[in-house]
């Protein structure tokens, strides 16, 4: 066989070698195209499993952790929340609309795979800045794709997050969150075990479309990756919601051993990795494989990455059932092989042997890579940078307009009003808030949920910006008067080959270990997402983080925005911020450098118990954190139906009002619980202090004493709501 052959399937020669010897002989294609996907960095974690290995994954909430198709956690009442984050980065920026809704797709099976139906969605996307068409281009493509599916399936897109930054032109990042809920007895597995049981594959028929998907997503992005289109699979949700109510009635019944989502690698990877955790083996024959096109041969039909198909494992005995059960909903399933004992991937066409490899030299002695790991050029250079002598560009109220009309902090009503975000009547705090809220039905109880990860603050130090995505996603679900449970993550990350870019992945993932560790949230799952470049230019580092909150009683979800007249105005925690990293810095003085202010995560976990214990008590009205922008892009954001006036006093006006610094949250209460919100807070020791009140229809900034800033709501709240429908609409 040609170097040339294996070397464009992504296997090095080393890799190459190292088949002959857990085979004994030459492969033939099949066998290395089998070898080539399942090696791949998008299937084995070849690089990253050393350093996930270090998150805490255990806790008294979780129910399943990872390694299956999605993690799990206990909610209490015998019910339990499944969900999970991951990637669609490569075929999105090749093909928008459908690289996007395979995303929302390819996660949603991942949900109901477990028995859990899906109730929500989350998307996490990433676009380079809007003044460029084709990130428009892009913008509109992903969110289509994502209304389009979601949309249709009738699952609600209830939040998400968007920045926008020049790292991620050409190479956006399309992470997408799916949520179900479950009763513990109807957890399903992806195993495949029990020798004689038969394997059927449901739902939609085998085509040619997204061949060697996991391999494309494990190289970088470059001129030539448009012709890789038949990478991109092809999504139709109308199937899928037919193949959900399948799978869960299946599930319900206990009619299955095991079942797998055919995503990455298809038949292929679902094959392997439920015989691999069955330690068992499995045989194929493709002849019996349902196709919707002719003359596919069987590299094709095992590497084929068509959408809406599933693995099963049928109880011995049931699969006329399961048949019956997918044809009332109008599908197919066929039996297309069995369960073995000998440990073996066996594939047949037409009883011919066509390939046999050892199912643990597939999983188990998979390459793992320890990279070189080096601290890159730029990192002390940044951080020595220091603008404590840096003076206010402009007025404040000329800062403060151009802050909240940059897209990465303006509204996103114009992508979310797009998403059906009511579908099923179960959204309680919808898109805008700081985490969205769903009802369980049946109960007093909601869950929250968020995504959020500044990649500017990764970028200039990896490890605090790792630790502090995941401060504020517990910050979001605690403003909401949630308790942060755990969380899922979606790595994105360039070529980890590249000594400076596992040195961003290994310190990131250490700063999500540690606040994780901290605030208590175990991670259950997730995604690695490498060789996100463009022709060698890297994004961002962004370590996408996906957490789950729940509310006891949802009589106690907290607003983020004023909602009466004199409002008592506090700030929970430092009232100065800094300028490093900030969106002042970047917007205004186009500078991304600076030294991250220190963390304190024991400090942290206070702040968040003890504004969790605040509202147990009833007395707080609002809760909104304070993220980019600072306190004054803040205090806009919760000044929708009325104004505020505040009174900042101290020097440093430019830090105190636009500087940034996560640990401080904005809340409100009525003027009678001031004097208990003060008493218990110097009590427990925590930072507080009093800003103003709500009312009027502007937004009033003293310092000491002198008006800086006096902006009526009409001016702001159209700059502010409509600033990415501006640029969609404007000509680059």
């Amino acid at each position: 066989m040609e170097p040339r052959v294996w070397r464009e399937m992504g296997l090095t020669d080393e890799e190459y070698n190292r088949i002959l010897e857990l085979l004994g002989r030459e492969p033939n294609i099949l066998e290395v195209g089998i070898f080539a996907v399942m090696w791949s960095e998008h299937c084995s974690y070849k690089t990253s499993k050393p350093i996930l290995k270090k998150f805490p994954t255990e806790g008294p909430q979780v129910l399943q952790g990872p390694g299956e198709n999605a993690g799990i956690v206990d909610i209490g009442d015998n019910l339990a929340v499944v969900f999970k984050m991951e990637s669609h980065n490569h075929p999105s920026a090749i093909e928008p609309y459908q690289g996007a809704a395979t995303g929302v797709g390819g996660i949603l099976r991942d949900i109901f795979t477990m028995g859990a139906r899906p109730i929500a969605v989350l998307d996490a996307l990433r676009f380079g800045p809007l003044e460029e068409e084709h990130n428009k281009y892009l913008l509109s493509g992903v969110v289509a794709g994502i209304g389009g599916y979601g949309n249709s399936i009738g699952i609600p897109t209830v939040g998400g997050d968007v920045y926008f930054h020049k790292s991620y032109s050409g190479n956006p990042l399309v992470n997408a969150m799916a949520v179900g809920l479950l009763r513990h007895e109807n957890i399903a597995k992806g195993v495949a075990k029990g020798e004689g049981n038969p394997v059927m594959v449901i739902g939609a028929r085998t085509g040619r479309d997204g061949i060697h998907g996991a391999t494309f997503a494990s190289v970088e992005l470059s001129e030539e990756s448009e012709a890789k289109r038949s990478a991109v699979q092809v999504g139709d949700p109308f199937m899928e919601k037919l193949l959900m109510e399948a799978c869960l009635e299946l599930i319900e019944a206990d009619a299955l051993v095991g079942i797998q989502d055919m995503g990455a690698a298809g038949l292929t990877s679902s094959a392997v990795e439920m015989a691999g955790r069955g330690n068992s083996g499995i045989e194929l024959e493709l002849s019996l494989v349902p196709r919707r096109e002719t003359g596919m041969t069987p590299y094709e039909i095992m590497l084929s990455e068509s959408q809406e198909r599933m693995l099963v494992v049928p109880k011995a005995g049931r699969e006329k059932e399961v048949e019956e059960v997918l044809n009332r909903w109008g599908l197919e399933a066929a039996v297309i092989g069995r369960v073995t004992n000998d440990g073996l991937l066996r594939v047949l066409e037409d009883g011919k042997l066509v390939a046999e490899i050892p199912v643990k030299a597939l999983t188990e002695e998979a390459p793992v890579y320890y990279r070189p790991a080096a601290e890159p050029a730029y990192y002390q250079e940044l951080k020595s940078k220091c603008f404590d002598s840096l003076e206010l560009k402009g007025t404040a109220e000329e800062v403060f307009l151009a802050l909240i009309s940059n897209p990465t902090i303006a509204s996103k009503e114009w992508i979310y009003r797009q998403y059906d975000h009511q579908v099923g009547t179960n959204t309680v705090v919808l898109p805008g808030g700081d985490a969205a809220v769903l009802r369980i039905r049946g109960t007093k109880k909601g869950i929250a949920l968020t995504t959020d990860c500044n990649s500017r603050y990764v970028y200039l130090d990896p490890y605090l910006g790792g630790a502090l995505a995941v401060v504020e996603a517990a910050q979001n679900i605690a403003c909401v008067g949630a308790k942060p449970l755990a969380i899922t993550d979606c790595l994105n990350f360039g070529n980890p080959e590249k000594p400076e870019i596992f040195w961003q992945f290994e310190q990131a993932c250490a700063g999500v270990a540690e606040a994780c560790r901290v605030l208590g949230t175990p991670v259950t799952g997730g995604n690695v997402s490498f060789y996100n470049e463009t022709s060698g230019a890297a994004i961002y580092p962004t370590p996408m983080i996906g957490m789950v909150g729940l509310i006891e009683d949802l009589s106690q979800i907290l607003g983020n925005t004023f909602r009466s007249e004199g409002e008592q105005i506090y700030l929970l925690g430092e009232l100065e911020g800094e300028l490093s990293g900030s969106e002042y810095l970047a917007q205004l003085e186009n500078m991304e450098a600076g030294k991250l202010p220190e963390l304190d995560l024991q400090e942290i976990k206070r702040r968040i118990d003890f504004l969790l214990e605040l509202n147990k008590q009833g007395i707080l009205l609002s809760a909104h954190d304070v993220s980019e922008g600072g306190l004054a892009v803040a205090l806009a954001e919760m000044t929708v139906k009325y104004g505020a006036t505040v009174n900042i006093k101290g020097s440093n006006q430019l830090k105190k009002l636009f500087g940034e610094r996560l640990g401080r949250i904005i809340i409100s209460i009525s003027a009678q619980n001031a004097p208990k919100l003060e008493a218990s807070a110097k009590d427990a020791g925590i930072p507080l202090v009093h800003l103003g009140e709500s009312g009027g229809n502007t937004l009033k900034v003293m310092f000491n004493e002198t008006c800086c800033l006096n902006v009526p709501l009409a001016t702001y709240r159209p700059l502010f709501e409509q600033a990415i429908a501006n640029r969609m609409n404007s000509k680059a």
